[in-house]
Formats: C-alpha cells, structure tokens, sequence
C-alpha cells in the first residue's frame, strides 16, 4: 500500500470523520457538500477556511437548519440532481457519511468525480471486526455506535467495507491521493499498514480522490 498523507486530528466521537475532511480541504476553496444535513461541516469550512461553500440536502428539516445559519443549502437528492451540476465547478465535492445511504453510489461517485477536482469521501467501514464477529456470534444485523440503527429503521441501504470502495475506485476510474483509517475515538491507523488491517481494524474511512 502506499503511504498517504493525512489528518490525525480527533474530533467529536459523534462524527470522527468531520475533523479529517476538513483538513483535507485547501482555505478559500469552491466547496460541494453534498448530504450536508444542518450544515455543521459547511459552517466550520466556511469559518475556519474562508471557503466559498454550498451545500445539497435531502431532508427540509436539514435543509431549514442550514439555512438558518446563513448558510447556502438547497434541497435536493445525490442520486438525481448531482447531475444537473457543470463539469469541475468546484475545487472540493464532499460527500460525508453518505454514500451508503444512496440509491446507486457508483453514480454519485462519478458524479463527485465529475463535479469537483478533488472528491472527498467518508463512510463507515462494514468490514470492521466487531461488525463480522456480532454477525457471527449473533446471526443479526450489528448494532455499533457508528451504526446505531435497527436493520428496518436504517437510512444505511448500501453497506460497504474498505475493500468494496476500494473496488468501486477502480471501477470509476478514481486516483486515491490521500486517505486516513479511524478506529476508537477518531484514531488513525498508521499509513504505512496494509490494506487487510484498515479493512478490519478501521470503524470509518475517508478517501480524497481524482479523475484519473
């Protein structure tokens, strides 16, 4: 595997992944968030970086809390209107916590890669240890704190672990320039470790790419 440069910084245990992708993202930078449900990556990035921010939400209530922070949020779906957006119209397209909960997440990663110059991507990682021994153990669908749903009540509808999105990179055509494995309290795993232990060790992952 090869070494990556990443952030290592802890954030809320809540959204680990939020401190990451923020120091991925350059100051004063065109940013997409895609999924940005009551904009509290977009406001941080617009605070702390001077960015020039949007954002797409599918919920109103999302939405309104947005908006009533000044922020500039329109409602709409990843799987559909991501499509209506021109050809590399922003420096960074972030899709945080998302890409599981879409309909066809081939698509939008395209869509992403289209979009931005840079995509990145944070997602819970399904292959993680704990996840495959309470399958094992228990025969039903895992409970963690970074899947806090029941099977039935899940927004979650496509599941994946590092490896599969490793796959899909492939198959959009996607270059991995950077990427960060957290476990525990917003944790990274060192750089330097294979792709099996992020696989199995890492509870969430955030993947910067570009079109190759």
């Amino acid at each position: 595997m090869s070494e990556f440069p990443g952030a290592t910084m802890r954030a809320d245990p809540d959204r680990v992944d939020l401190d990451v992708v923020a120091g991925f993202v350059a100051p004063g930078a065109r940013v997409l968030d895609v999924g940005c449900g009551d904009g509290e990556l977009l406001l941080r990035l617009e605070t702390e970086k001077g960015v020039d921010g949007r954002g797409i939400e599918l919920s109103q209530k999302g939405v309104n809390e947005a908006v009533g922070r000044g922020l500039s949020v329109v409602q709409g779906d990843a799987d559909h209107d991501l499509a209506t957006y021109p050809d590399q119209s922003f420096d960074f397209a972030i899709l945080s916590q998302t890409l599981q909960a879409t309909h066809n997440p081939r698509t939008v990663l395209e869509n992403l890669l289209r979009i931005g110059r840079k995509a990145i991507v944070s997602f819970p990682n399904f292959g993680h240890w704990r996840i495959r021994a309470k399958l094992l153990l228990n025969g039903r669908m895992p409970i963690t704190e970074n899947l806090p749903y029941r099977w039935y009540n899940t927004p979650n509808i496509h599941f994946c672990t590092i490896y599969d999105f490793l796959a899909l990179t492939e198959e959009t055509g996607a270059g991995i320039e950077a990427a960060v494995a957290l476990y525990g309290r917003g944790r990274a795993l060192s750089e330097r470790a294979p792709w099996p232990v992020w696989n199995i060790i890492g509870e969430q992952a955030v993947f910067v790419l570009s079109k190759r």
